[in-house]
């Protein structure tokens, strides 16, 4: 049972919202991901993908705000997405010193530079938003951990395939985590770029 091997808070947070029993998909990929390795996770809709996402960035932060750095980042393909995701952070963020932030194309650059450096654990962007920090030195990659992309098939999209080559570069290491419906060929390649020694798990 992997939920049972999660950071005692999380449980309760889980107990909370009435998640009992994880689907199949989390019974795999949970663990792979807790051992530290780069993983391919692929699965069909509503099998439980995003919901893994945070509960694994949760637990790679020990579930407490540490520091002023981002210590985990995810990537998203559109605003409307980033603010979904960030609203269900904040749900099993809250009564917690976590830090969510969420960033995109819309929000000046200049903004969301001066916000992150306030202090900031988990930070949510889009391709393009992310990528115009990095090169602009708008955010630290120093503690980052571990590095997330939600239904990533977006990346297959010229742009953020350059955007996401562009980032992972300024990134000295950590671990990296691309949720998808199907592995398509484009994914596969990141396997000689950042997804070196990747696992992955499919239900």
């Amino acid at each position: 049972m992997p939920f049972k091997k999660l950071h005692p808070e999380i449980q309760e947070k889980l107990a909370q919202f009435e998640i009992t029993t994880p689907t199949a998909f989390q019974t795999k990929s949970i663990p792979v991901i807790k051992s530290g390795a780069n993983v391919y996770c692929i699965g069909p809709k509503d099998s439980g993908k995003t919901t893994t996402l945070i509960l694994t960035t949760l637990q790679k932060l020990k579930y407490r705000a540490i520091g002023n750095a981002p210590r985990a980042v995810v990537l998203v393909e559109n605003k409307e997405i980033a603010m979904e995701l960030y609203d269900t952070f904040l749900a099993y963020t809250k009564n917690n010193s976590l830090r969510v932030y969420v960033g995109y194309e819309e929000l000046h650059n200049d903004v969301q530079k001066s916000e992150i450096a306030m202090g900031v654990d988990i930070l949510i962007s889009t391709p393009k938003s992310m990528n115009k920090l990095f090169l602009t030195n708008g955010v630290s990659v120093a503690d980052l951990k571990i590095f997330s992309i939600d239904d990533s098939e977006f990346l297959t999209q010229k742009s953020s395939y350059a955007a996401i080559m562009s980032i992972t570069q300024s990134i000295p290491k950590c671990q990296y985590v691309l949720y998808s419906e199907k592995m398509h060929p484009m994914l596969k390649r990141f396997e000689s770029h950042f997804m070196e020694y990747s696992k992955v798990v499919k239900s």
